[in-house]
């Protein structure tokens, strides 16, 4: 039998109703005699409430506070999976990330874990107990109540798979699997079996959110097997593995987001150091960066843009004016109009034809391109926000079309 982790998104706990039948699938494992860890978000919505809540009590809610507030939206349902199992007959137990064993930095909201203590874990599923654990969470080794970020729930389960040693992890959602595009957005969109960790990766960089970037990142360090599907089938989802490169595989998926802002900083010193300045303070405040440009000097002047997430864009403000105490520049702009849209596959930059292709896709729906960034995964381009969508269509026809979706590896 196999020591399994499995983790349960919001939308599969999202009501009392959801959580029974989720109850249901961890007996049936149970039953079989799999050792059990099940990792749960907070049901439904949960957490935005929660944001809103602190946001219309206080304009800047402390941290370390909405941390300590965030982290009950999970603990309220490992508490209800835990009631529902016990009504099935099933042994099980409820625990907290900090309780868990799960130790963090002491970042607040965007913490990261440092090691996982599993003694205790270990001691129930040895008593044949399902473990039931918070996601999303952990403490500092000060006992401080840490978030890990958007999509913290997938890094718990995939930290906890590889800190228990599990078979696999199976992440529950409500898609089955990774898909070739938004099947929200491209009605033809095709499910990928199996898929790299390293194209994975790209992909939950690049807006795709089917599973969190540093969840991809602990399983590929670890090798631990991730196994994506729905919650509500049992049909086979999307394996995330180690697979073997294929010459012939190119564009796997297309992927975008809208959650970007751009910001230009025009009139900065053209002199040496001043970028170590400017993105110095900027990962001294945790600002994530995307793509960057730096214009050709003009004189004693240059440009510098970049792209942020809109969830920094707080941060990100806060960073440049912290930057005009530090160097002169003449004028900041902050752009929330653009939109992010990729192609991801191994060995694109080894094609230059796709490059071109991706751009004629562009010019021939009228969407000009802001910014380019490109890696030997992917090529992203910055256009404006109302033409993501189409955009979308437009390249997964062009590179993905109607026909089979090249596939490698297997499990």
């Amino acid at each position: 039998m196999s020591l399994i982790v499995q983790k349960y998104g919001g939308s599969s706990v999202a009501d009392l109703d959801k959580i029974r039948f989720v109850a249901e699938k961890v007996k049936k494992y149970w039953q079989a005699g799999h050792k059990l860890v099940v990792v749960v978000s907070a049901m439904g919505k949960t957490t935005d409430t929660l944001l809103s809540m602190a946001h219309s009590i206080c304009s800047s809610p402390p941290e370390r506070e909405l941390d300590m507030l965030l982290a009950t939206g999970e603990q309220v349902s490992v508490a209800l999976l835990c009631m529902a199992l016990f009504d099935k007959g099933v042994s099980a137990i409820s625990l907290t990330g900090g309780q868990a064993g799960i130790i963090t930095t002491g970042m607040h909201t965007k913490a990261k874990i440092v090691h996982i203590e599993v003694s205790r874990i270990l001691r129930y599923l040895e008593e044949g107990k399902v473990v039931v654990v918070a996601g999303f969470q952990g403490k500092t080794a000060n006992e401080d109540i840490t978030t890990l970020g958007r999509g913290g729930s997938d890094t718990t389960a995939c930290a906890l798979a590889a800190a228990l040693r599990a078979d696999f992890c199976e992440i529950y959602t409500d898609v089955n699997g990774v898909y070739t595009a938004d099947p929200r957005v491209v009605p033809g969109a095709r499910k990928i079996p199996y898929i790299s960790y390293d194209e994975m990766s790209e992909m939950a960089n690049l807006g795709a959110k089917v599973l969190q970037l540093r969840a991809v990142d602990f399983s590929q360090r670890y090798g631990v097997r991730v196994h994506v599907r729905s919650t509500f089938c049992e049909e086979e989802g999307t394996w995330v593995e180690e697979v073997s490169a294929m010459e012939d595989v190119k564009v796997k998926a297309v992927t975008h987001t809208r959650e970007v802002m751009k910001v230009v900083l025009l009139g900065v010193p053209n002199q040496p150091g001043v970028a170590a300045s400017i993105f110095k303070v900027l990962s001294d405040f945790s600002v994530f960066i995307d793509m960057i440009i730096q214009s050709e000097g003009r004189g004693t002047e240059k440009d510098v843009a970049f792209v942020v997430t809109k969830e920094d864009e707080g941060k990100a403000r806060r960073a440049v004016a912290r930057l005009g105490e530090i160097i002169s520049f003449r004028e900041v702009k902050f752009d929330d109009s653009m939109g992010k849209i990729s192609i991801v596959g191994a060995g694109i930059a080894s094609d230059p034809r796709i490059a071109y292709r991706m751009f004629s896709t562009l010019a021939r729906i009228g969407a000009n391109i802001d910014m380019i960034s490109t890696s030997n995964l992917r090529i992203s381009c910055l256009i404006p926000r109302d033409r993501v969508e189409e955009a979308v269509r437009a390249l997964h026809e062009e590179f993905i079309g109607e026909g089979e979706v090249i596939l490698n590896g297997g499990s």
